[in-house]
């Protein structure tokens, strides 16, 4: 009897086009949580409002909620390397604006923001590429491990980012972790335009944007499980988003610096990256309804678990809790979602997808600042562990699982 291989979390990485497309991911994520870590810590050094600083993560997010869907339809009409290519090339030239102006100390606070809601729109061109491309470059029998792998990287950079651009803001300032993520995007540029991806033909007739849009849109109304997912998505990060959009805040009440704010962000990660060494051992696909609504109580223990630290490193379980819950719960949507999408309309429907999670994401951001704003960052961050729970019994019912008839 012939060995049958077994489907192993690495063996993906057998096919060279997938191997390079994960360096490139890898590498335009780094960018991403550098980003994200240094652009937050400046703001806290510009202004101590929590509306202020809640914006520097809606910013970042508003953009893939809403361009997700043009950048989706423009993924399926268009050539997928070079739209890659010039997604990369945005976010190299956003991240050298950045250095120039943090060198110079000409940041102000609607700067960064404007700054930051450019970068973003570089995002959401990116990534229903990359979601797009994936299922191409691999069998089916592997797209689980692919995606875990994915978001593997994802979390890496969520350790490795933050701890590169606390080094280099202590060392260098701010000005070096953006011109850093220029010559990262960059890389990740050359590294898309160097893989083996499989030629990506557009449709024979010419297509209207708008008209595949409303295709895209049209499909997601049909699927049941697409709209739970999309459902279920919006309302997790809605309430999920607090505990990132608020942590500078909640770090600087406990007498963080950089090095500490940054090392709290890496247990993040840390927690993370372990969830994505289990996940493969857990109940598979008939479990994904079950690992949801976990999360959610789980998201809520890590929220109030952050909002009752005495002090930064007692914090730091709670977040590499939430760290865990967030990769288990974005994977297992995920997955659910790439399963039931057709290849025509693959990097639409995860474009339709990422708008749910962005626009959760944004608004909840939005939200959780002001409720800070007018009564504590503590007392938002209590609210939204609650609301989360509430929002779950009103979600219960919503199933990720396809019914079989009886």
């Amino acid at each position: 009897m012939p060995h049958t291989p077994s489907n192993s979390l690495l063996e993906p990485f057998r096919g060279s086009g997938f191997r390079y497309l994960w360096l490139a991911w890898l590498s335009g994520n780094m960018t991403m949580w550098m980003h994200e870590v240094t652009a937050a810590w400046r703001m806290t050094q510009l202004t101590e409002s929590p509306v202020w600083v809640a914006w520097v993560q809606a910013a970042g997010t508003l953009p893939l909620f809403v361009l997700g869907l043009a950048s989706g339809a423009l993924a399926d009409l268009l050539n997928r390397r070079r739209f890659l290519a010039v997604a990369q090339a945005w976010i190299a030239v956003v991240a050298a604006v950045l250095a120039v102006l943090a060198g110079s100390n000409a940041l102000t606070p609607g700067t960064l923001l404007l700054l930051c809601l450019l970068n973003g729109i570089g995002l959401a061109f990116r990534f229903p590429v990359f979601s797009a491309l994936v299922p191409d470059l691999v069998e089916r029998r592997l797209l689980s491990s692919a995606l875990t792998l994915n978001a593997l990287a994802i979390n890496l950079t969520r350790v490795l980012g933050p701890i590169v651009a606390g080094i280099v803001l202590a060392w260098q300032g701010s000005a070096m972790v953006f011109a850093l993520n220029a010559v990262l995007s960059i890389l990740a540029g050359v590294l898309i335009w160097r893989a083996p991806i499989p030629p990506h033909t557009p449709p024979t007739e010419r297509t209207r944007l708008l008209q595949a849009m409303r295709d895209g849109v049209g499909h997601a109304r049909a699927s049941p499980i697409l709209r739970a997912v999309l459902f279920r998505a919006f309302v997790f990060f809605a309430q999920a988003v607090a505990l990132v959009a608020l942590l500078p805040l909640v770090a600087k009440g406990l007498g963080a610096n950089e090095a500490t704010y940054t090392a709290l962000l890496a247990a993040m990660g840390a927690g993370a990256v372990l969830a994505a060494m289990a996940l493969p051992r857990l109940p598979a696909m008939a479990a994904r309804n079950r690992i949801i609504d976990a999360g959610v109580w789980l998201h809520a223990l890590a929220t109030l678990g952050a909002v009752w630290a005495p002090n930064a490193w007692t914090l730091a379980p709670a977040l590499a809790l939430s760290g865990a819950v967030w990769l288990c719960v974005a994977n297992t949507l995920t997955m659910s979602a790439q399963l039931v999408l057709p290849t025509k309309l693959r990097a639409r429907g995860m474009a339709i997808y990422q708008m749910s999670i962005m626009g959760g994401s944004a608004g909840g951001a939005v939200l959780w600042g002001v409720v800070a704003e007018h009564t504590s960052v503590s007392s938002s961050l209590v609210v939204s562990a609650v609301f989360s729970v509430l929002l779950l019994l009103w979600t219960h019912g919503t199933s990720l699982e396809e019914r079989t008839p009886h």
